[in-house]
C-alpha cells in the first residue's frame, strides 16, 4: 500500500459555507504482511482516510495505490482482494442467519458452492463461530456479531483487512477476543491489518506499527515497541476498598515510579511508570496492604498520548 500527499475536503453549509480539511496531505507505506494501527481522536481523518483506500470516497488530491490498484478507480477488482469491516456498518442481514449472508457474498465474489462451504467451515473453526453461523443475526450478542462480521469480510481470503473501529461497543471480554483473532489471522493466513481505532489497546496489543493522525495529519509513525516506550508507559490502577487505607500502609505502596493520588476515602488511584516500578509488582503491593473489592489497569487516554506525541515534536 502506497499513499502520497493525499487530501481530501469537504463544504459544510448552504449560506455560509465552510472548506473542511479532513485529510491534509498524509503520505505513508505498508508493506504486505504488516499490522498498523491507524489511530487517532475523533474528527482526525481516520474514517475517511480508510473510505478513500477502499474506494469509496475520491480524494481531493493526492495518490493512492492498494495492491497495485487505484482504490477509487479500480473498486471493483480491489474489492476481490481486500476485506473491510465497519464498525458501525453490518455486511449481515439481521433477519438471517449470517450462512444466508455468506452465500449471497460467495456468489458476489463469484466463489462456487463447493468452495463457499469449505471457506465457511474452515472459519467457523479458526474463529470458533460455527454454532453461530446458524442463528439468526439479531439473536446474537455484538461480541458474535462481530465475530461473523470477520468471517463475511474473510470469505475471499483477502490479502488486506482494512477495519474501521471494529470493536466499538464490545465488552472488555470482546474487544480482548477480537484482537487476539486478528493476530492470529496475520500470523497464520499472513493477511496484512490495517486498523482505525481509537483505543489504546489495539496499539499495544494488535499493532506491530501504529500511525497516528491528528487534524488531518500524520503526527507520529513508529513501531509499537518504540511507542510504547516513550509513551505509553504510564498506567493508572483504581481500586475499590473494602475500608480506608492507613496512612502508614499508604506511604509503604508510594516509591520510585508509583504516586498514589488523591481520591474518595474508598477509591486508591495510583500513577505508575512502568519503565521504573513492574505493574505486577505494585499490584501485588497494593494486595497485600489494602482490603480491595475491585481493581483495574487503566490505560491513558489517547489524547494525552497525543498531547505528548505533540510536546515531542
Amino acid at each position: 500500500m502506497r499513499v502520497a500527499n493525499l487530501t481530501r475536503t469537504f463544504t459544510t453549509g448552504r449560506r455560509k459555507s465552510k472548506v473542511v480539511e479532513a485529510v491534509r496531505g498524509i503520505s505513508f507505506e505498508v508493506e504486505r504482511g504488516e499490522r498498523v494501527a491507524f489511530i487517532g481522536p475523533n474528527g482526525a481523518g481516520k474514517s475517511t482516510s480508510i473510505k478513500m483506500l477502499t474506494g469509496i470516497l475520491y480524494p481531493t488530491s493526492g495518490t493512492a495505490s492498494v495492491l497495485g490498484m487505484v482504490p477509487w478507480e479500480q473498486r471493483a477488482a480491489l474489492a476481490q482482494r481486500i476485506g473491510t469491516l465497519f464498525g458501525q456498518r453490518s455486511q449481515l442481514w439481521a433477519e438471517l442467519p449470517p450462512k444466508a449472508s455468506f452465500k449471497m457474498l460467495a456468489s458476489i465474489f463469484g466463489i462456487d458452492d463447493g468452495t463457499a462451504a469449505a471457506r465457511t467451515a474452515e472459519l467457523g473453526e479458526l474463529l470458533e463461530a460455527t454454532d453461530l453461523f446458524d442463528q439468526p443475526v439479531k439473536t446474537l450478542s455484538l461480541g458474535q456479531r462481530m465475530r461473523c462480521e470477520l468471517a463475511a469480510a474473510l470469505l475471499h481470503d483477502p490479502e488486506i483487512l482494512m477495519l474501521d473501529e471494529p470493536s466499538i461497543g464490545l465488552d472488555l471480554v470482546a474487544r480482548q477476543r477480537f484482537r487476539e483473532l486478528l493476530v492470529r489471522l496475520n500470523h497464520e493466513n499472513g493477511t496484512t491489518v490495517f486498523l482505525t481505532s481509537h483505543d489504546v489497546a489495539d496499539i499495544e496489543q494488535v499493532a506491530e506499527r501504529s500511525i497516528v493522525v491528528s487534524n488531518g495529519q500524520i503526527i507520529h509513525d513508529d513501531s509499537v515497541s518504540a511507542m510504547r516506550q516513550q509513551f505509553l508507559s504510564a498506567k493508572r490502577i483504581e481500586a475499590a476498598l473494602e475500608q480506608p487505607v492507613d496512612p502508614k500502609a499508604m506511604a509503604a505502596m508510594a516509591g520510585p515510579g508509583v504516586t498514589v493520588l488523591p481520591s474518595p476515602e474508598l477509591i486508591l488511584r495510583v500513577d505508575v511508570d512502568t519503565t521504573v516500578a513492574p505493574i505486577r509488582d505494585v499490584v501485588n503491593n497494593l494486595l497485600e496492604n489494602c482490603a480491595i473489592t475491585d481493581l483495574s489497569v487503566v490505560d491513558p487516554p489517547l489524547e494525552k498520548v497525543i498531547a505528548e506525541i505533540y510536546e515531542t515534536r
